[in-house]
């Protein structure tokens, strides 16, 4: 075995173990019942809560799908990722203590459950969680494909992409059961330090090789050149508010980070969180965005190996295949940390929502089996179709916040504490999301393509709001015009 490789593998199997401790560890803090297994029972501490809000946030998409996104596409990929923190920044600002409070108050565990006790129907919840479960598929399987693809470029193999994949499933399943979201958020503590200075040291080497070289006018001149300083032709406006829609409701549907406005154990964490996020998100941001652009001119001088944007999913592998092996051994163990955090937030959340919203007539102790059998099934699935490769792992993203967002306007309206009779919330979120699931029927030998579609001239993650959002009011207006 090569030197790059063991120090690679030496490298992950000490994040592995200390991960696996802190997950133990973690268990002194775990109490009986579903409360404290899927949100800690609203004990997090402010800085735990900010780590764990990040890290399940920003994930494999960022070091691997962002990093290639604008190596591709340019300084307009910042502008899209930027659109998402300043929309997640403004909800959590304004929304996040109103439903921080509610929560407490009226006992939410599960994302649905908020929205079940809301418009005061379980069916509200069923069917959201059916939306969540066939939505999250695509974004939960980016994570594990992101582990494979870096472990099998620092492997030198296409064949340990499979064994990559299968080590994020084992740890997937590992750190949710071994204590909940205890584990899971102290792992995220940890993991979101690590994912921070990884990316801190990546940018650090690329700017001392291509900058050190170039300077920075040269490297400005090279990507100017390529038109990667404006917008180039892939970021035409349909396409940005094909991918910017979705993005900017992230922070409202998915269920993962809805979930972690439940935790803080009191105001001042919750005011924590938030700030902690905004540092955070900020930081990683700009560092991928950089990291991405440097990487394309460094490309273009000749100086490091030319990746074909039609592949940018493989800038990140491909840089690290050759940068110093104890810095590609720690930037590829923060892929597989941002990776795995956010499955495992993913999947926790799924399986609180079939605890309470499917099997809510059940004891406690049997809800718990379900979550816990839940856990396993949803990785295996996520296992199969990571396995499959469906598309660009920022398409893939998006395409997931696509479906969710028939959940937006109800999620929205409940966050304001607009009434509505429980037959319009199912109205909306049915429409909207059989508007997105024919646009995928029509794209089914690439599902990804029907983010760019435009029935009726429209952008289809526009129809879909305008359409969930006219159910739902056409209801509330209904209710009101009754009383």
């Amino acid at each position: 075995m090569e030197a790059r490789a063991l120090i690679g593998l030496t490298v992950l199997i000490a994040y592995i173990l200390l991960g696996l401790a802190i997950a133990f560890y973690s268990r002194r803090f775990l109490k009986p019942g579903e409360a404290d297994f899927y949100i800690a029972s609203r004990r997090l501490g402010g800085l735990v809560a900010a780590l764990t809000y990040s890290a399940t946030t920003y994930s494999a998409f960022m070091m691997v799908g962002l990093v290639g996104l604008a190596y591709a596409t340019g300084v307009g990929a910042h502008g899209f990722e930027l659109a998402y923190y300043i929309a997640t920044l403004a909800l959590l600002t304004y929304f996040a203590p109103r439903v921080w409070a509610r929560a407490r108050d009226r006992g939410w565990v599960s994302p649905a459950e908020m929205l079940s006790d809301h418009y005061g129907s379980k069916l509200v919840g069923a069917l959201t969680v059916l939306v969540y479960l066939v939505s999250l598929i695509p974004y939960t399987s980016i994570q594990v494909i992101g582990v494979g693809l870096v472990l099998s470029q620092l492997m030198g193999g296409e064949g340990y992409y499979v064994v990559g994949i299968l080590l994020a499933a084992a740890l997937i399943v590992a750190w949710s059961l071994i204590a909940g979201v205890w584990s899971v958020a102290l792992t995220d503590a940890f993991q979101g330090l690590w994912m921070l200075l990884a990316g801190l040291l990546y940018l650090a080497w690329l700017s001392t090789l291509v900058v050190g070289s170039l300077g920075l006018g040269g490297v400005t001149e090279i990507l100017s050149e390529r038109g990667l300083l404006g917008l180039t032709g892939f970021w035409s406006f349909h396409v940005f508010l094909a991918f910017t829609i979705p993005w900017v409701f992230f922070a409202m549907v998915h269920p993962q980070v809805v979930q972690r406005i439940y935790m803080p154990r009191d105001e001042g964490s919750l005011a924590t969180m938030i700030r902690g996020f905004a540092v955070f998100g900020l930081l990683y941001t700009v560092l991928a965005t950089l990291i991405g652009l440097l990487a394309r001119a460094g490309a273009e001088a000749g100086m490091l190996p030319y990746v074909d944007p039609a592949k940018r999913d493989l800038v990140t592998p491909t840089l690290l295949s050759i940068a110093n092996p104890v810095l590609s051994a720690i930037v590829f163990t923060s892929i597989a940390a941002a990776a795995i955090t956010t499955a495992d937030s993913i999947i926790l959340s799924l399986a609180s929502s079939i605890s309470r919203d499917l099997a809510y007539r059940l004891e406690e102790r049997l809800r718990l089996v379900a979550g816990y059998t839940s856990i396993v099934a949803f990785t295996i699935v996520t296992l199969i179709v990571a396995y499959l490769r469906l598309g660009f792992i920022v398409d893939l993203a998006v395409l997931t916040s696509l479906m969710l967002l028939a959940i937006a306007p109800v999620t929205l309206a409940c966050w304001l504490n607009i009434r509505a009779p429980p037959w319009a919330a199912i109205a909306s979120i049915a429409s909207g999301f059989l508007v997105v699931a024919i646009a995928i029927a029509e794209n089914i030998d690439r599902p990804t393509r029907a983010l760019l579609e435009t029935p009726l001239g429209i952008p289809i993650a526009l129809l879909v709001l305008l359409t969930s959002t006219i159910i739902l009011l056409l209801g509330a207006l209904l209710q009101k015009a009754r009383r």
